[in-house]
This record gives C-alpha cells, sequence and structure tokens, in this order.
C-alpha cells in the first residue's frame, strides 16, 4: 500500500511539473516575436527615393526611417482591384492607428491622371491621417523603378481596366518593409485572410529590436 501511495505521489508531481513547464515554454515562446524572412537577393534594401504626398509634402525614405511600413501601387481612377485593395488597406490603416511607428505610403501608377489634388481628394474617402497614410506621386521612371528594383512587385492582369500606359504595373500585392528597409513579406491585397496575416506580421515586426 505504502508502494503505492508514493507510486501516485510521483505520478502526481510529474503531472503538475510537467504543466508547470508546459506553462512555462509557451509563454517564453508566446513572448519570443516571430522571425520573418527577408526577401530579396543579398542584403536587399529599399533605395533612396522622393516624391509628392496629398498635401504638397516632398517625401523621401528619411521620413520612414526607423518605422515600419506598407507599401501599395494603385491609382484613383481604377474600378478594378483598387477599390477592394484600398478598403484592406483601411483596415491595416485602422489597426495601428495614431501609432507612428507604422506607416502606409500608397504609391500612383498614374501619376499624370493623380495629381497633388486628386490623391488628396482620394485620401479623404478613407479619413487618412497625412502623417501616416500617404498618397504618393511624383515622377513615373521614379515611381516603376521603385515597384521593380525596391519593393520586388511586378505587374499582373486586371481586366476590368485597359493599360493606360504601354508600360503600367497594375499589382494586387501589399509589401512590408521594416525599420531599415529589408523586404520582409508581399500579400495579396485582395484577400481578407492574406491582410490579416500582414497584420500580425506588422504586430510581430515592431517587437524586434
Amino acid at each position: 500500500m505504502r508502494n503505492k501511495k508514493i507510486a501516485l505521489f510521483l505520478i502526481a508531481f510529474f503531472i503538475v511539473l510537467s504543466a508547470v513547464f508546459m506553462t512555462y515554454y509557451y509563454n517564453v515562446m508566446r513572448e519570443q516575436p516571430k522571425r520573418l524572412p527577408m526577401l530579396g537577393a543579398g542584403d536587399h534594401r529599399v533605395r533612396q527615393f522622393s516624391f509628392t504626398d496629398q498635401d504638397g509634402r516632398t517625401i523621401t525614405n528619411k521620413d520612414v526611417e526607423g518605422k515600419t511600413y506598407v507599401v501599395e501601387y494603385f491609382f484613383t481612377t481604377c474600378k478594378g482591384i483598387c477599390p477592394k485593395m484600398n478598403e484592406n488597406m483601411s483596415t491595416v490603416y485602422q489597426a495601428f492607428r495614431g501609432n507612428e511607428n507604422v506607416v502606409i505610403l500608397s504609391h500612383t501608377v498614374d501619376p499624370k491622371k493623380d495629381t497633388v489634388q486628386a490623391m488628396k481628394a482620394y485620401s479623404l474617402k478613407y479619413d487618412a491621417d497625412p502623417k501616416q497614410w500617404l498618397f504618393l506621386t511624383g515622377d513615373k521612371k521614379e515611381l516603376y523603378d521603385m515597384a521593380r528594383y525596391s519593393y520586388l512587385v511586378t505587374a499582373v492582369d486586371d481586366t476590368a481596366q485597359v493599360d493606360i500606359q504601354s508600360d503600367f504595373i497594375h499589382t494586387d500585392r501589399f509589401v512590408l518593409v521594416d525599420k531599415t528597409g529589408h523586404i520582409r513579406g508581399q500579400y495579396e491585397g485582395t484577400d481578407k485572410a492574406s491582410v490579416n496575416q500582414l497584420i500580425g506580421d506588422i504586430k510581430e515586426l515592431l517587437k524586434e529590436e
């Protein structure tokens, strides 16, 4: 009988010990940030840029230095994927609204039509704070070079639109950039689940030192 009590005690002891260990392990792992990959060859980083936002301010890479930011490409007259993309981008914006460490850069692919005034009017549809959600226009070649060579996005077919230019980038990708200028993820801007993943990944990047 004594041996049986000792055996039961030991079993109960190890069950409690295992529970304590698993709880500790879970809490420690939960506090560790998920390490997101870095996209691009070698030590790929976003290059220097200079564009104009919806308030007519010149915005450069210095304005997002040390911040986590999300990039997209769209145009204000788009009737295809852009409205859905910006509806989803608004969800991202609301998730981090007021957080000065998170910025959104929405670049036009049609700078001829998307003037500062047009971008301002468009931004007001989403109640976008120009300090956090910037709608950028500027030189076409610079805009496109940034898309291809910095943010690593390519064109997709949007059958609801006719190409407005012979060289026309229209992508559904949202691009996540960390505070050191590394590309840390690309997401389907028209897919709610992918956008929710983006929100989660931003939270993980904010935990990184």
